[in-house]
């Protein structure tokens, strides 16, 4: 595990280290050099939460980015007052940032949202009237609803459907999708969480869920529409170091979840 005291954790926002306005929904956007379009995606999602709710805010983590995405984000905050930021100068992975964004975010409901914006933030607002009309306590995402709307490559089906399997086999899960980049939790129950988690990486998803269903909480899984908006032509991002890597933190979420 990375050792979390090396970090420099700058708070980029005056909203985030002094305010005590608790806000109806908190979205955190985790970023790690996405400087071409992370500004202009933040402004995206303001819009578009704005139709449908007031009270929210959306917390960017940069997650340790080497190009110029702090900036970019900073100028997104300075053109929407809805929009606050942390920064830090190590790259720490997408569950660190999430999990720095969940710490400082004071909301009823708490989001993740991947900053790519291939999935649109609108369909929070479904996300929050099921959590709103059912019993569940948290909403996430699944690309394998049988009413989910897909355009992304063939390999990224792959990937997912494999690691379907496994997590079936390591947790007995009835979830078909842990790892889509969308998802809503009631903040009472996702904090506590947040703050005991073992995994950093792309695995940290995994050890999110089983905890809270071995907490008892009710998990639903809602469709979605994905538009994949990477280029043809460039690599897949996860590469089988990656995949080597997530498979390794998995199976030390099982251990650690089983003892």
């Amino acid at each position: 595990m990375k050792d979390l005291t090396m970090q420099n954790e700058i708070i980029c926002s005056n909203t985030l280290k002094y305010t005590s306005h608790k806000y109806y929904l908190c979205v955190v956007m985790p970023a790690y050099n996405e400087g071409a379009l992370i500004k202009e995606n933040l402004l995206r999602a303001s819009h578009i939460l704005s139709g449908f709710v007031r009270n929210y805010q959306i917390i960017a983590v940069n997650d340790g980015s080497t190009d110029n995405t702090s900036d970019a984000i900073h100028e997104a905050a300075q053109a929407d007052s809805h929009i606050a930021y942390i920064s830090y100068t190590d790259n720490m992975g997408k569950g660190y940032a999430i999990t720095t964004g969940v710490r400082h975010a004071n909301a009823d409901y708490i989001a993740f949202l991947d900053s790519d914006m291939e999935l649109n933030p609108k369909m929070l607002r479904y996300f929050l009237r099921a959590l709103q009309t059912t019993d569940a306590d948290i909403a996430i995402g699944s690309k394998l609803h049988k009413k989910s709307k897909l355009n992304y490559p063939v390999s990224r089906k792959i990937l997912s459907v494999g690691y379907y399997v496994l997590l079936k086999l390591l947790f007995n899960l009835k979830l078909k999708d842990t790892q889509t980049g969308i998802k809503l939790f009631k903040s009472d129950i996702i904090k506590p969480i947040c703050s005991s988690l073992q995994s950093y990486g792309y695995a940290f998803d995994i050890e999110i869920l089983a905890k809270a269903v071995n907490q008892g909480y009710k998990i639903i899984e809602l469709p979605i529409e994905l538009n994949y908006s990477r280029p043809k032509n460039e690599k897949t991002r996860f590469s089988i170091k990656q995949i080597f890597t997530i498979f390794k933190e998995t199976l030390k979420i099982r251990k650690a979840i089983k003892k």
